[in-house]
Parts: C-alpha cells; sequence; structure tokens
C-alpha cells in the first residue's frame, strides 16, 4: 500500500505539478472513510471480523490492478480521484476488522507490547515501500509496473490473513439502527482519556502533517527525483519502527499523558524545522524524529482504545479511531495543499507546525485527565477509579443498543 500510495502522488505531481490536486487526493480517499465510518463499526461488531479482513484485502488487490491499468492508460487526475475514492470505501471497513483482531490474536498481559510490535512491523513496510517504489522509478520502470508489483504484494498479504486464528466469539447479529451505530462514540465520550488522546492526534497531525507536500519538496525545494520521495517518505516511518521497537522491549510506560503531550509538541517542533529546511540531509532527519515522536502517540491510543472497550464495542470504537486518523492524514493533506497553494509550501508546514503545539496546550488544559494518565493498562486501585465511573455511566445507553455493559477496563486489562 505504500508502494502504491508513493507512486500515486509522484504521477498526480509530474502530472499536473499542482500541490491542490495533492491536496484533493488525500481528500478523496478520506471522505468515504469518513462516511462509512459508523457503519463499518457496526459490521465489525456484527460479523466475523476475520472474514472483513480477507474480503477487504482481495477488494485491495483489484484496486491496485485498476490503479496499474489507469497508469498504463496515463489516465488522468479524475480517474486517479475514482480509485482513492474506492480505496477509501474498502479502507474503512478494513480498519475496524484489522484492528479490532489484535486483541483476540494475544493475551490480554501482552497487549500493549502486541500493539507496539504490530506498529514496528507496520512501520518496516512502511519505510521499505516507498524507498522501494521511489528506487524501481528512478530506475525507468513504468509506474504500472510498480503498481502491479504493489497488487501481487497484496495477493500475498491475504494469503496470510487467511492463516490468522483469532479467538473471535460468536457473530451477534443485531438491528443497524442509529441508536447501536453511535454507541462507539459514546464509550468515548465517556472515557476521556481515549477522547483526549484521539482529539490531539487529530488535530496536532491535521495540522502538522507534511506528507503531502513531499514531492514539492523532493523536487523542487531539495532538488532531487522520485528516488528522493521514496527517501523523504520513508524517513518518518523510519523513525517511528525505531520507536516502536524500543517501546516494545522497554518495561509498560508510567507517565503515559506526559509522554503523549511531550511528543505531540515534539512533532510539532520537527515540522517546523523540516518547513525550512534546504537541506536535504537535515529534512531526513526531521522527517525520522517526526515519525519517531509520532509513533508514542499511535501507540498510547491503540492501547487506550482496546484496553478500555469491551470486545463487543471495539469495532464501532475502532472505526471512530479511524476515522479521526483520517480526518488528520487525509484532510490534513487537503489543509497542506490548500495552504500551499494560496501561501507556499513553506509557510504551511511552518504554520501547521505552530498549530500543533496550540493544539498540545489546548488539550492539556481541557482534558486534565491526560496529565494525570500514568499507566496504559489500569491495575492501581486509582486507576481503575478514574475509569470505572464512565463505565458504570454508559452501562443502560449501551444496553440499550443490544450490547452487554461495558466491563470495567481494569476487568479488561
Amino acid at each position: 500500500m505504500q508502494m502504491l500510495a508513493t507512486v500515486v502522488l509522484w504521477d498526480l505531481w509530474k502530472q499536473t505539478e499542482d500541490a491542490l490536486v495533492l491536496g484533493i487526493a488525500g481528500l478523496a480517499r478520506a471522505l468515504p472513510v469518513i462516511a462509512l465510518a459508523l457503519v463499518a463499526g457496526h459490521v465489525s461488531d456484527t460479523f466475523s471480523r476475520k472474514r472483513i479482513l480477507i474480503i477487504t484485502q482481495l477488494a485491495f488487490v483489484g484496486i491496485a490492478a485498476c490503479f496499474a491499468w489507469a497508469s498504463w492508460q496515463n489516465a488522468g487526475p479524475t480517474v486517479w480521484y475514482a480509485l482513492l475514492a474506492l480505496s477509501g470505501c474498502v479502507r474503512s471497513f478494513n480498519g475496524p476488522s484489522r484492528h479490532s483482531l489484535v486483541p483476540l490474536l494475544v493475551p490480554a498481559n501482552m497487549l500493549e507490547s502486541a500493539i507496539a510490535w504490530n506498529s514496528g512491523i507496520f512501520q518496516f513496510c512502511a519505510v521499505s515501500g516507498p524507498v522501494i517504489a521511489g528506487a524501481l522509478l528512478q530506475w525507468e520502470l513504468e509506474s504500472w509496473q510498480v503498481l502491479t508489483v504493489s497488487a501481487l504484494l497484496l495477493l500475498l498479504a491475504t494469503a496470510f490473513a487467511m492463516r490468522l486464528d483469532p479467538t473471535e466469539p460468536p457473530p451477534q447479529r443485531r438491528a443497524m439502527t442509529l441508536r447501536a451505530m453511535l454507541a462507539g462514540m459514546s464509550h468515548i465520550r465517556r472515557e476521556r482519556t481515549i477522547l483526549a488522546a484521539l482529539t490531539l492526534d487529530m488535530f496536532g497531525v491535521l495540522l502538522g502533517g507534511a506528507t503531502a507536500l513531499l514531492p514539492i519538496y523532493a523536487d523542487e525545494i531539495l532538488h532531487g527525483g522520485p528516488a528522493l520521495l521514496g527517501v523523504l517518505k520513508a524517513a518518518p516511518y523510519l523513525g517511528a519502527l525505531v520507536m516502536a521497537i524500543w517501546l516494545a522491549v522497554r518495561p509498560t510506560m508510567q507517565h503515559a499523558g506526559r509522554s503523549l503531550l511531550l511528543s505531540v509538541a515534539l512533532f510539532g517542533v520537527t515540522m517546523i524545522i523540516f518547513g525550512v529546511s534546504t537541506a536535504p540531509w537535515l529534512s531526513m532527519v526531521m522527517l525520522f524524529l517526526s515519525g519517531a515522536f509520532d509513533n508514542i502517540s499511535v501507540v498510547v491510543r491503540h492501547t487506550l482504545v482496546q484496553t478500555r472497550t469491551p470486545n463487543e464495542l471495539r469495532g464501532r470504537v475502532s472505526a471512530i479511531n479511524s476515522l479521526f486518523i483520517e480526518c488528520s492524514n487525509e484532510v490534513g493533506a487537503f489543509e497542506s495543499g490548500l495552504v500551499a497553494r494560496l501561501l507556499g509550501p513553506v509557510f504551511s508546514v511552518v504554520s501547521g507546525g505552530v498549530g500543533t503545539l496550540l493544539v498540545v496546550g489546548a488539550t492539556a488544559l481541557v482534558f486534565p485527565e491526560v496529565r494525570r494518565l500514568q499507566r496504559l493498562v489500569p491495575r492501581t486501585d486509582n486507576d481503575a477509579a478514574d475509569a470505572a465511573p464512565a463505565a458504570q455511566a454508559g452501562a443502560a445507553d449501551v444496553r440499550a443498543t443490544g450490547v452487554p455493559p461495558s466491563l470495567p477496563p481494569t476487568t479488561m486489562a
């Protein structure tokens, strides 16, 4: 998928050399995820998550093949947008089922480490994908050939998905009512630590992300080619990979709230420095550090979602999590492209980094629970006391959706 995304961004930039076109590409992929989030979450909590994962992976194979055909036919941006929107529809169902499977594959006491390793494996693929795609393009392979390789690798990923053996409970068929679909959102509203982590990540990355503008930086500011684009795109994931490995092998995080706030603030600082840099080595270092700091936020957010949400709600809560991620990444790409079109790419990146710092300050004031958050997996009496009222307060509301009452987070852990 990272190879595919790299080729699509590069082709769109070389076709149009328009920053707004890159922003619209992100928006085209994000809008279907936002529109289908509640339905996808309900489906994930109703049917077999493994089966949904396999079906959506096969759909990704078909979409990658269509991208290869479109590239071979020299299709215009409209066709690319349509395929990106279709991939967004598939992603909306793939994400909740995939994330919700993780707690069903490992013992509960290993979940925090498993999420870190899962993140690390993703980061490794995200590092190698752009580098390989950029190198293949630099070696004068056609875009459609690289996209065909992506389709074959996605087919291999589907074969691996078929070998998963989660401890899934029997599917619980329930009516798709608005109240049932909103149960995940209601749970997040009660669990203010989850709400704070999602809000901080969404607005921080929405303002501070610069991924959509990397083709401009690689081509016009740093004066490189597609190979440099591949390295720039891989640098944040390499930093995240190193951080994920460190988080996976170290003891459980003791001051999770402060670590979350500090990591997002440092992410904003690295984006400001990247925005004004004209040296490729400094730009790569800043992107590397931005990925490392962002991965702390990723591990904290996903661990909170999985440990403080009962299994029967994980699909719907993961869908809301995916909605926040899409808003931050893809809508953020549109925001970056629009500001770059109007005021230039440097202003877009630097102002976004400043905005991220403001978001961190606002979150620390509005959500004091984040500053007090210690362990991600509650074990102490104080942690249980902080988390239990939210579950108890929402029991009646969740019961009305046809879902059993939420377990307190301490019991879940």
